[in-house]
């Protein structure tokens, strides 16, 4: 077991089946983290599996015990996976045709990560029922579990994830829009002169070939993606002093090239690039829902003034644009096009459900619409939850130990 100040590690890698269906078939490696407070390693500790957000989001890397996972090693024993597809699970795309690689990326949705969650419990926890923290995408993963294998959770703690149980993408991008509006004008309010910033660089952009480090070229489109960090506490902050240091002269710095590359590249993050694909359900193809629906919103034109960031939709240019993603390109039209999705989420199963869950819900969530949230809790049972506007998506991130006490004293009765 690796030391660390505070901490010891154990590293798992388990091999499970690539397709669970299919357990005598081809399989993959999954690999997860044990987190123990280093004066309780010998002790019987329940468990906690992190479920991290994304799709496609790998699992911390803590250097010591602080922010929540501080707060979770004081009473658990904590699990983090990499969920298949993400930092030393890998993914396994290489060498394979847009079809296959399309059919290959359809089992590293909810239900197969819930079926890995599993096999860990059996082999890593001794089987033990374990309590599980899902952000943001790690709330429908645990709504996916709930679904499939109750039988292995004690608690579900659950920040800024419940997820539209039945809403299909067209649905969850329609709500989606005018959050990403608001957050537009909040940020302009908070920095009036980033409008005009904005729409020189645009422009720039427009009528110049701008390229980034690794070649690709920096296209308006590209540069409005920059406001997926509005839903974050320091987003707006982070993309005006991005915009402090734009300029070297009369062309774009090193600095801000630089800087927008790391943003907006998604290496090593082709599932976050895939993302729709989180709400195919038996209910259609997701058809591209994001590119289609910004079409009702004249705001978000590309001559509107002031010039309007878009927010975590992800568009076909992506696989066009982003040299990460662009061996995706043919599975991600294939996939857009998929109309044989399984059910994630079994409705009278969770209706049912006795499993306690706390859910955060952030009143102001970009991301994860807070009325398809209730709307899910209402449905479930045993669910409470805690709506708040006193934090961000990034909550457990930014007041780790506050927002997972909260939960906790909530699962004791004492809140």
């Amino acid at each position: 077991m690796i030391a660390h100040p505070g901490l010891r590690f154990a590293d798992h890698t388990v091999t499970v089946p690539l397709d669970h269906r299919r357990p005598g078939a081809e399989t993959i490696e999954v690999f997860a983290r044990e987190v123990v407070a280093a004066d309780r390693a010998g002790d019987d500790l329940p468990w906690l599996l992190l479920l991290q957000g994304g799709p496609g989001g790998k699992a911390p890397r803590p250097v010591r015990a602080e922010s929540w996972i501080g707060r979770a090693v004081r009473t658990h024993r904590v699990l983090l996976l990499d969920q298949r597809g993400t930092g030393r699970s890998p993914l396994g795309a290489e060498g394979r045709t847009p079809e296959e690689l399309a059919d290959h990326l359809k089992l590293f949705r909810a239900d197969s990560i819930v079926a890995d969650a599993e096999i860990l419990r059996e082999r890593v926890a001794g089987g033990t029922r374990w309590d599980t923290l899902g952000q943001s995408y790690g709330g429908f993963v645990t709504m996916a579990y709930l679904s499939q294998a109750p039988q292995g959770l004690r608690n579900c703690f659950i920040t800024g994830g419940l997820p539209g149980l039945t809403a299909t993408a067209d649905e969850v991008y329609a709500r989606t829009y005018p959050r990403v509006a608001a957050k537009n004008a909040e940020y302009y309010r908070a920095f009036p002169d980033d409008a005009a910033a904005v729409r020189r660089i645009a422009d720039h952009l427009a009528g110049t070939d701008v390229r980034l480090p690794d070649g690709d070229r920096l296209t308006v489109e590209r540069f409005r993606f920059l406001g997926s960090m509005f839903g974050m506490s320091d987003g707006y902050a982070q993309l005006h002093w991005l915009l402090d240091e734009a300029w070297h002269g009369d062309r774009l710095s090193d600095t801000f090239r630089y800087e927008v590359m790391a943003l907006t590249g998604f290496v090593g993050q082709p599932l976050f690039a895939l993302q729709e694909y989180c709400y195919g359900q038996a209910n259609g193809p997701t058809g591209w829902a994001a590119a289609h629906a910004i079409r009702n919103y004249p705001a978000f034109a590309a001559d509107a003034d002031p010039l309007l960031f878009t927010g975590e939709m992800m568009y076909p240019w992506m696989f066009e644009q982003i040299a990460a993603l662009r061996p995706f390109a043919g599975a991600a039209h294939l996939l857009a096009e998929a109309d044989d999705w399984p059910a994630l989420y079994d409705s009278e199963r969770l209706a049912a459900n006795e499993v306690p869950v706390l859910a955060a819900v952030y009143a102001d969530d970009m991301y994860v619409d807070a009325g398809l949230s209730l709307d899910t809790a209402a449905a479930v049972g045993n669910v409470r939850t805690w709506v708040t506007n006193e934090h961000e998506h990034d909550g457990l991130r930014t007041s780790g130990d506050a927002v997972l006490s909260h939960l906790m004293e909530m699962a004791a009765g004492l809140r």
